[in-house]
């Protein structure tokens, strides 16, 4: 006799069997006791939480001659019938490969024929969203007013693609990812009608691996008993079998990153990599890895969302100290994009490399994450007492993404129409200056000298100063705002003086309580 693989030979009989779809199981029995079953059911959710099997489960129960609280009997011609496949009654339809027009007429051509045995005929569309928009039209008449012996199941996994005028046509129901505990219990029922031998230890990895799919986790663990054939299934052999890594790899990585250990790191990824690991799903049980400590990090009462041994929470908890939480979303973040380009790169380990060079070394990263990491960095070994040289310094807080190099700027002569620039934005000017300078310059009047050494601008106060401190300051911030360079001549003129003498009044060209706004 031929082998039959752990999924198809363990697949749930009866409504009991069914494990972690409890809301759906009880509705269904209480419809089937009550006598009150509808005539379209969409089943959606996720791959492996049993949308087939309960669809056929469903089937036998409202044709079975003798059910028991809603549960099939097994025993009677029409469960038989249709546990074997050859009943007349249930018809199954994979409309990934069935999802033409014509496909949906054949069915509303069979739907006018009433069952010669019991009393429905199920149809079960898996994949439905797989049809075209013909197919479902074509099927909207029938789906909406189907005759009384027929009851139609559609099963789907991407509910988001079936159009609404079918979704509203039929009795929805969500099927949830099954718990990792749930995954692992039925796992180890298994295997004592198996006698096989495992550790538990091996069965949680293979529960948390299937991702809420116990068609998956019976994937899995039909693969490593084949593996390892008439031996005892240790964790060791599931982490071989699948590629995957320990745990305790994860926790010496991130001690090696949050020490800055590059080298350390790198050698530990050849030997991740000699033992033949498969560095798609490595990186992401890291992140699975990295994603728990951000958890702790963040609240302690998260402590019961981890789905984690006492021993192991305890030394994530130590390791949660090593970082910040900034650092954490950084790595988390890094290694998410790597993800995303392990799927179609050739050389995956230099991807994998560089990902760790840019936790190790963040100044080799310009952007803001990777500075707060370095600014985190040189904190914790001031408060650790390390006294490190000023260039060291300089280059771990260096930024390299704004950093521009110093250019030369060529300072030009004055022109007549550099005048009236110095002139319209002089009040800005003084706003530069010292505060008592500033004073000095509030009721500055000017005129311009033309003479043989050029252009120079001759500034007349009522205050006594220092007339070259001050004119030497006017020129620096000239040079400095208008890159022109300006002979200031200060001077301090008697009354008769200033009548002789037209002078320019400069505290009307702007007003005087403006303040002009620096934008760096």
């Amino acid at each position: 006799m031929s082998y039959t693989a752990l999924y198809r030979k363990f697949r749930p009989a009866e409504f009991s069997d069914v494990k972690g779809q409890d809301h759906i199981v009880t509705t269904l029995k209480n419809q089937i006791c009550a006598d009150r079953i509808g005539h379209a059911y969409l089943f959606c959710g996720t791959r492996g939480t049993g949308k087939t099997t309960i669809a056929k489960i469903f089937a036998k129960a409202v044709n079975c001659e003798h059910p028991v609280e809603g549960n099939p009997c097994g025993k009677c011609a029409s469960c038989k019938a249709i546990a074997s496949g050859v009943s007349m009654n249930v018809i199954e339809i994979d409309a990934a490969s069935n999802n033409g027009v014509d496909n949906i007429r054949e069915i509303r051509e069979e739907v006018s024929y009433s069952p010669t045995e019991g009393k429905y005929k199920v149809y079960i569309i898996d994949e439905v969203h797989m049809l075209s928009i013909g197919a479902f039209n074509a099927l909207l008449k029938t789906l909406e007013e189907p005759p009384s012996y027929v009851i139609f199941v559609l099963a789907t996994t991407e509910v988001h693609k079936i159009p609404i005028t079918i979704l509203s046509r039929c009795q929805r129901y969500d099927f949830r990812r099954i718990t990792v505990r749930t995954i692992e219990d039925r796992l180890l029922e298994l295997m004592e009608q198996e006698q096989v031998e495992v550790e538990e230890r091996a069965l949680t990895y293979i529960a948390k691996a299937a991702d809420g799919s116990m068609r998956d986790a019976l994937s899995l663990l039909d693969q490593c008993i084949a593996f390892y054939l008439g031996e005892k299934l240790t964790y060791d052999h599931v982490l071989e079998v699948l590629g995957a890594v320990d745990m305790d790899v994860f926790s010496s990585l991130f001690q090696k990153i949050c020490s800055m250990e590059l080298l350390l790191a790198i050698q530990q990824l050849e030997q991740i990599i000699l033992q033949g690991r498969e560095l798609s799903q490595f990186v992401t049980d890291f992140i699975w890895y990295l994603r728990n400590l951000l958890m702790l990090k963040s609240d302690p009462g998260m402590e019961e969302m981890l789905d984690v041994s006492r021993e192991r929470l305890r030394q994530m908890q130590e390791e949660t100290h090593l970082t910040d939480a900034e650092t954490l979303m950084r790595y988390i973040r890094v290694f998410s994009e790597l993800q995303g380009q392990l799927r179609y790169a050739s050389q995956k380990r230099v991807l994998l490399e560089i990902a760790l060079i840019k936790l190790c070394k963040p100044q080799m990263e310009p952007n803001y994450d990777s500075l707060l990491q370095r600014l985190a960095q040189l904190e914790a070994k001031v408060e650790r007492g390390i006294v490190m040289p000023v260039q060291e310094i300089a280059e771990q807080t260096e930024y390299k993404e704004t950093k521009v190099p110093p250019q030369k700027t060529e300072i030009k002569e004055a022109l007549p129409e550099d005048i009236k620039t110095f002139i319209s934005r002089f009040q800005e000017l003084r706003k530069r200056l010292r505060p008592w300078s500033q004073i000095v310059l509030k009721d500055a009047q000017c005129r311009e000298l033309s003479g043989h050494s050029g252009v120079q601008i001759v500034l007349a106060l009522n205050h006594a100063v220092d007339e070259k401190e001050l004119a030497a300051e006017i020129e620096d911030i000239t040079e400095k705002i208008l890159n022109v360079r300006f002979p200031i001549q200060i001077t301090i003129p008697k009354m008769d003086e200033r009548a002789a003498e037209p002078m320019m009044d400069l505290s009307g060209v702007i007003h005087m309580d403006i303040e002009i706004e620096e934008n760096d």
